[in-house]
This record gives C-alpha cells, sequence and structure tokens, in this order.
C-alpha cells in the first residue's frame, strides 16, 4: 500500500457480487470496526475473502482519493493491542463464557475507548473468525498480551481499510474488477487459516515466561 502521505491508493474488496458503486449504510454494524466498506490493498486476499466454500467471486478494484480525509490508522504508535481490542469488542456480539471475560471486556472497554466517529476512514489489523478466538483466549487470561500481539500477524492478512464517512465513499472510484475461482481461492485461505491456527496452537501451548503480560495483571494495575 502506498504511504498514507500520498493522494490516492488502490484497494480492493471481495465480494459475491460486482460493485461499482459502493453504498454508505449498507453492511453489517458488527463487522470489527463496524458499518463500513471493507477493503484490503492487497489483490489476492480480497480474491480469497471473496470465495466460501460454494462459490467463487470478485475482486474489485478502487481508487480511494484520501486527501483531506480523516484516517484513523490503529498500527500508529500511540495506539496498543488494546486499543484496537477495545475497538473489536464495542462492535462485535459476544456472549461470555464466564465472568473473566466479562470484567475483561468491561475493563478494556473503559480504559482503552477509542472514538471512532470523527474519522472518515479506518486502518487496522483483520479480526477473522480465528483471530476473534484468540482474542478471547486473551480475555479469559489464557494467552498473554504478547502471544495475542503475534498472533495477530499470523497468516500475513494485513491490515483492513475501511470506508466509514459518505465523504470517504464519495473518494471512490471503480477501476474494475478481477473474478477469483472458488476452487483456487477458497483452498487458499482455508490453507493460510489452518497454518495460522497450527502455529498459534503451537505458541500458545509452549508455555509462557514469567515477564509475559496477562489481561489480569493489567486490570490489577500491576503492569502498564
Amino acid at each position: 500500500m502506498k504511504s498514507l502521505k500520498e493522494k490516492e491508493i488502490v484497494i480492493y474488496h471481495g465480494s459475491h457480487e460486482i460493485i461499482k458503486t459502493p453504498t454508505f449504510g449498507l453492511g453489517n454494524p458488527h463487522n470489527d470496526y463496524g458499518l463500513g466498506f471493507y477493503c484490503t490493498p492487497h489483490l489476492s486476499l480480497a480474491k480469497e475473502w471473496s470465495c466460501d466454500a460454494r462459490e467463487g467471486g470478485y475482486a474489485n478494484k478502487y481508487l480511494l482519493h484520501i486527501e483531506g480525509l480523516n484516517i484513523l490508522n490503529l498500527n500508529d504508535k500511540k495506539y496498543s493491542v488494546l486499543h484496537w481490542l477495545s475497538v473489536l469488542l464495542s462492535n462485535r456480539k459476544i456472549s461470555f463464557d464466564n465472568k473473566m471475560e466479562m470484567d475483561a471486556y468491561e475493563f478494556i472497554i473503559k480504559n482503552y475507548p477509542v472514538d471512532l466517529s470523527r474519522y472518515d476512514i479506518i486502518i487496522g489489523y483483520r479480526a477473522d473468525d480465528s483471530y476473534f478466538s484468540y482474542a478471547r483466549d486473551f480475555l479469559s487470561n489464557t494467552i498473554s498480551l504478547e502471544t495475542l500481539s503475534n498472533a495477530l500477524r499470523l497468516g500475513n492478512l494485513g491490515n483492513q481499510i475501511v470506508i466509514k464517512s459518505p465523504l470517504a465513499f464519495s473518494r471512490l472510484e471503480f477501476l474494475g474488477y478481477e473474478e477469483a475461482d472458488r476452487e483456487s481461492f477458497y483452498f487458499q485461505k482455508e490453507i493460510r487459516d489452518g497454518v495460522s491456527r497450527i502455529a498459534y496452537f503451537a505458541n500458545r501451548d509452549s508455555g509462557f515466561s514469567s515477564d509475559e503480560t496477562f489481561i489480569i495483571d493489567i486490570m490489577r494495575g500491576n503492569k502498564k
């Protein structure tokens, strides 16, 4: 992806449909970053995300003119994984398995809030089902913050670029599309997810060191 200092970037949206004019207000409000148009700077990932077990799809290509837009980049040094997690927990529907998870959820929401309302675009990790299960493990005090941070880089899913505001939608220019064959790209997606899960569980089950930080440590004020 070009530097955010550039005036425009090329992005892709994977879908079962060809979407020439993305519409503000459509979609699932309980996605990672709420209601928005979810894209990636990587063509191959868009093709993977467009496919499911039954059919292939399309990688829609856009030029996004970003000059003058308010952009929230959750990879910025002033944010931590806990800020990303707060955003995720604020938008996803969650049923808690135990009190530890609920208490951790309430603590993160209260202490690491991020106001998305004034931003046109959000950039941050993509949390598919596997990644969300890693976050749940952190909430339940099963894995450390360090393990969670490493897990988010597994699979090379990169970052999502989420178009949030009417202004940002108006800055999208449709450049065309490429077809994604189900047999090729759904299989590729499953392989990527499987390799990530194996690496995650190997890391999780290898034990932990005394200097790692767990959510209970942060909640008790033992570590910042």
